[in-house]
C-alpha cells in the first residue's frame, strides 16, 4: 500500500463519493480515482459493504471522498479554483459542472450537483484584475461582477477600456 499523502482533502458527501470522484476524473486532467474502501461494519450512515472512503485526486489534489451521510453539507466556504487558458477550457469546464446537474453561481463560481463549489477561472481574469493600473484592473473587475461564467473576450475588453 502506497505512503498516504501529508495533506489530502477531505469531502464529505451524503453517499455518492464514488459517483462525484468518478466525475471528477472524467473532467479534468491529471484527475484519477484511486482506490474505493467498503465499511468494514455497519456505521450510523450506511451498512458493512457500503462505500465508505474514495481516494481520488484532482488535478493532481489528493482527495478522500467520504460517504458521512446528509448532515453535513457542502458550501461555498470551500472550493476548487481552476485556471483556464482560454475561453475554450473555461467553456469545457462550466459546461461539465453546470450541466450534470450543477447550478451557475456569479463571478465564475458555480456548484456541482453534489453541492461542491468551483470556480472556473481564467487566467486572463487574474491577471486583469491584478493589473498594476488601478483603472484597468477596476474595469476587469466590474466586468466580472456582471457575469456568471467568465467571458475572456469581454474582461479583456475591459481591461483594456
Amino acid at each position: 500500500m502506497p505512503t498516504p499523502a501529508k495533506n489530502t482533502i477531505c469531502l464529505w458527501f451524503d453517499r455518492d463519493a464514488e459517483d462525484a470522484a468518478q466525475f471528477y476524473a472524467r473532467t479534468f486532467p491529471d484527475s484519477a480515482v484511486t482506490a474505493v474502501h467498503r465499511a468494514p461494519g455497519d456505521y450510523p450512515s450506511g451498512k458493512k459493504g457500503d462505500v465508505l472512503t474514495v481516494e481520488f485526486t484532482v488535478i493532481g489534489i489528493p482527495c478522500l471522498g467520504l460517504n458521512g451521510g446528509p448532515s453535513i453539507t457542502h458550501n461555498e466556504a470551500f472550493s476548487f479554483q481552476i485556471a483556464t487558458v482560454d475561453q475554450a477550457e473555461t467553456d469545457r469546464y462550466w459546461n461539465a459542472i453546470v450541466d450534470n446537474g450543477g447550478e451557475e453561481s456569479a463571478c465564475g463560481w458555480c456548484k456541482d450537483k453534489w453541492g461542491v463549489s468551483w470556480q472556473i477561472t481564467p487566467i486572463a481574469l487574474s491577471r486583469a484584475i491584478t493589473d498594476p493600473d488601478p483603472a484597468a484592473a477596476k474595469r476587469a473587475f466590474d466586468a466580472m461582477m456582471q457575469m456568471s461564467k467568465i467571458d475572456v473576450a469581454t474582461i479583456e475588453a475591459a481591461r483594456r477600456g
